[in-house]
């Protein structure tokens, strides 16, 4: 991404944010990126941003503490501040959320660490391989703990639809690399339904009431939720 991806006001409060942290850090501050704009969500949408220092102390927690009220302010989201060899030295436990930053960042000030950075693909699978087991396991608790009333198991569907396209992402992006339509690409990669995803996602912009029958589009949904795991359990050794 590049930077008119930014308003005029998220660069305002990106400026100003660079500017408390180098009062801060002084020449430790070594990078500023924002990330998270791909993600859809309705406006005004906080601006996450992420800071790479030399050395983090609790002392500098300390000084950054009252900033915060005037960055929520600004428009953004409590920055995440990481120490640069703590960020490199950690991709292997945070291949998905540190991949996104890595594939969807805005340098905002300092050196592009990020666009240098590289995930192992298997670390990638590992977390993929995770996600979609944790998400299979808890639409299948999710039922029983629903009891089966059609509004409770709407609920459901529309609370995982956020997560649901998360987790298809990061298996794009593991598999081939997104497409224009999360539900296509799923369908072509994985070989599961367009329609289900559709349906489900629709459920997770309010549109829970128009399922006619939560438990079948459940039923369906789990059916995927398996295939999803399965592709990324046997993954290992695809192009």
């Amino acid at each position: 991404m590049d930077a008119a991806s930014l308003s005029p006001d998220e660069h305002r409060a990106l400026a100003g944010l660079t500017t408390d942290l180098t009062r801060v850090f002084g020449a430790g501050l070594e990078a500023v990126a924002a990330y998270g704009l791909h993600h859809p969500s309705p406006p005004p949408r906080p601006v996450h941003a992420i800071a790479l220092v030399e050395r983090l102390s609790f002392d500098d927690l300390a000084r950054c503490a009252p900033l915060v009220t005037a960055w929520r302010r600004a428009g953004l989201a409590v920055p995440l501040i990481l120490e640069r060899e703590e960020f490199l030295r950690t991709l292997d436990v945070f291949p998905l959320e540190y991949g996104d930053i890595i594939a969807h960042h805005v340098l905002v000030a300092g050196r592009d660490f990020f666009a240098e950075a590289r995930v192992a693909p298997e670390d990638v699978r590992r977390a993929c391989e995770l996600a979609a087991k944790s998400h299979l396991i808890h639409l299948r608790e999710g039922f029983l703990e629903a009891g089966g009333e059609p509004r409770a198991t709407a609920r459901l569907i529309a609370a995982s639809a956020a997560p649901l396209r998360a987790l298809l992402a990061n298996i794009a992006r593991l598999a081939a690399g997104p497409g224009a339509d999360v539900a296509d690409t799923a369908e072509r990669q994985i070989g599961i339904p367009a329609a289900v995803v559709r349906e489900v996602l629709a459920s997770g912009a309010g549109q829970d009431s128009s399922i006619a029958e939560p438990s079948a589009l459940l039923g369906r949904y789990i059916d995927a939720a398996e295939r999803m795991w399965e592709f990324v359990d046997t993954w290992q050794g695809r192009a």
